[in-house]
């Protein structure tokens, strides 16, 4: 049956790669509309591919869910704009499928407690939560004992051994995805892996300390799920965002696609290892705010964009940006984050307490 497809971020790479399986598949998916916040003559011209309406501008995504009906949203909008509009979809009684993950990090359990109400699916977009779900196809969530999501270790993996001097351009050069600047930023940090861990914690109902992650560069395994009985499941694939949104949008088929398929006997080697805590301590700020649950999360979240987003602009450190966000959970007053206003004033405290921190680093 063909699905209505919503496509929220249309311009940026999972949003192209959505247009890319949609295209590939147009017996399957009816675009009916695309919203980007900038970029208006890319969003326009895949708006006439479809024959669907396109949305430009502050409020884009908002008006896309508002005025069209779909069976399906896709949220790949950057940072927590995607909340608003992934409520209001959910409320229409569309599914979601989610690539940003502040919409889960900071209102986990607004967005899921919503989405059970009106009995409709937030699927995941991220290859290694399309992993694990994958992996938990036809198991009972009783039987489910370890979720290990695989990280690739990003460009500071193995050296420099001093960070404080790296550049900007050293951080958005990932050495395996193409991705925005925020999100090559947060997987230089591990940060990005460490939402990882808030969102899987809220998309497979799974206690925070039964996940962990393992660094692994190749980015062949995308996940693995280990069952009560011993068993360990994973999912291989070649580096290709457009598997995982593809699965996503066609749950509970599978499509066929004209791409790349795993060849083992190629592979040289699978190798594994855990994450440096030590260069990669935003790992342990995750690990802390989930053990504190209620608004910690959000904080950190609201925090880190607030300090990559310095740090993007030329006025912190790469090395400043865990510290940061560190002083600024030691500082910034708690709320709970169960509804949307309740969300908006976390970030407006974390903004006042990021304000007073930041301002001893930006003088160095």
């Amino acid at each position: 049956m063909m699905k209505k497809l919503i496509i929220l971020g249309c311009t940026g790479s999972i949003g192209r790669n959505a247009i890319d399986v949609a295209s590939a598949h147009p017996s399957d998916f009816k675009v009916v509309a695309l919203a980007a916040r900038s970029s208006r003559e890319e969003c326009d011209l895949y708006a006439s591919r479809f024959g669907a309406r396109a949305y430009c501008g502050e409020d884009s995504a908002v008006r896309a869910v508002e005025e069209n009906d779909a069976d399906i949203c896709l949220i790949a909008t950057v940072g927590l704009s995607g909340l608003k509009p992934a409520l209001l979809a959910i409320e229409k009684g569309m599914d979601i499928a989610l690539a940003t993950k502040e919409v889960l990090v900071m209102a986990g359990e607004l967005v899921m407690s919503r989405a059970r109400e009106r009995g409709v699916r937030v699927l995941p977009v991220d290859s290694e939560h399309s992993a694990i779900f994958q992996c938990i196809q036809g198991s009972r969530p009783s039987e489910v004992e370890r979720l290990i999501l695989t990280a690739s270790g990003g460009p500071f993996l193995d050296g420099p051994e001093d960070l404080s001097a790296v550049t900007l351009e050293q951080t958005l050069n990932h050495p395996r995805w193409k991705m925005g600047p925020k999100v090559t930023v947060d997987s230089a940090t591990m940060m990005n892996k460490g939402f990882e861990m808030i969102e899987a914690k809220w998309l497979f109902d799974v206690s925070y300390d039964a996940i962990d992650v393992v660094v692994h560069p190749e980015a062949i395994v995308h996940s693995l799920v280990t069952f009560t009985d011993g068993a360990t499941l994973a999912q291989l694939s070649p580096p290709d965002m457009r598997v995982a949104i593809q699965y996503a949008l066609s749950w509970p088929r599978r499509l066929s696609a004209e791409r790349e398929k795993l060849n083992l006997s190629a592979l040289k080697s699978l190798t594994f290892r855990e994450a440096d805590p030590v260069r990669f301590p935003c790992l342990r700020l995750v690990r802390e705010a989930l053990a504190e649950g209620g608004g910690a999360p959000a904080q950190l979240a609201a925090a880190d964009e607030l300090a990559v987003s310095a740090f993007l602009a030329g006025k912190l450190r790469y090395i400043d940006i865990a510290s940061v966000v560190e002083e600024v959970l030691a500082t910034a007053r708690r709320t709970p984050c169960l509804s949307f206003e309740s969300v908006m004033e976390t970030v407006d405290e974390t903004s006042r307490a990021f304000s007073s921190v930041v301002k001893k680093y930006s003088q160095r």
